[in-house]
């Protein structure tokens, strides 16, 4: 490892529906006069890929359930929010106040199952991608198609944490690199033995390239360059605890 360079895609334009994401930072990186080395990784927020894949949802065309209007009074929120958060979740896995944790279909334990209402047209909700990996995938195919380089991608999603305050970046999509490094089996500087060290890369990276994709800024993207990543066919839904190995669920 030396230095860790990460550069913002600052000319991402406001992205919809249908939009190929890919074609759009490419050309936002060149714009920037970024080119695409072997080995760079590109970060990229859940949110535009959302929007890229038209995970958008009108509240006004929700007609929320009984269930849904009496967790909507409990929690003090939208009835119709309601409703779409629990369409896009496997179980409610802790309501207090007015936070709902949920675990979505991909296995994902977050708050309101990623259903999110910032950086959209006012009255829209963006949910998560159908499948994460499979959207990193095809976005590291078509930068590859278009530049001739094959980058790895990593789509990040905003998570709180256990025991911790504050909010951070963390991956839910990969392609292209192995999301996590296993050191169990070597020793360290000492000769001791590693027993339980499983580094999450991916989650790394994702937090790194938080520190330039200021929400605010309107930055969805970033190229982290200078991590040797290894590389492989990794997915985000490694990361994911299984419910038997799972302490707190």
């Amino acid at each position: 490892m030396g230095e860790l360079t990460i550069l913002p895609l600052t000319r991402v334009p406001e992205v919809v529906p249908g939009d190929n994401l890919g074609r759009l930072l490419v050309e936002a990186a060149a714009a920037e006069g970024i080119r695409f080395r072997p080995r760079d990784l590109l970060v990229v927020t859940q949110k535009v890929v959302s929007k890229a894949e038209g995970r958008l949802v009108e509240l006004a065309r929700v007609t929320p359930s009984p269930f849904s209007r009496q967790l909507a009074a409990r929690l003090a929120k939208d009835p119709r929010l309601v409703e779409v958060i629990l369409q896009e979740s496997r179980r409610i896995v802790k309501m207090a106040r007015e936070i709902l944790i949920t675990e979505t279909p991909h296995g994902l334990v977050c708050a309101n199952s990623g259903v999110d209402a910032s950086n959209v047209p006012p009255g829209y909700v963006s949910l998560l991608p159908r499948d994460p990996d499979r959207s990193a995938l095809q976005l590291r195919e078509e930068v590859c198609r278009r530049t001739g380089v094959r980058v790895g991608v990593v789509i990040t999603d905003t998570f709180g944490r256990p025991w911790r305050v504050g909010l951070t970046e963390v991956a839910i999509g990969v392609a292209g690199l192995r999301p996590l490094v296993d050191h169990r089996g070597e020793k360290d500087h000492f000769g001791k033995l590693l027993r339980v060290t499983v580094v999450a890369v991916a989650d790394h990276l994702a937090a790194a390239a938080g520190l330039v994709m200021e929400k605010a800024a309107r930055i969805p993207a970033a190229v982290v360059r200078g991590y040797r990543a290894s590389p492989g066919r990794g997915k985000g839904r490694q990361l994911i605890r299984p419910p038997e190995e799972d302490l707190f669920r």
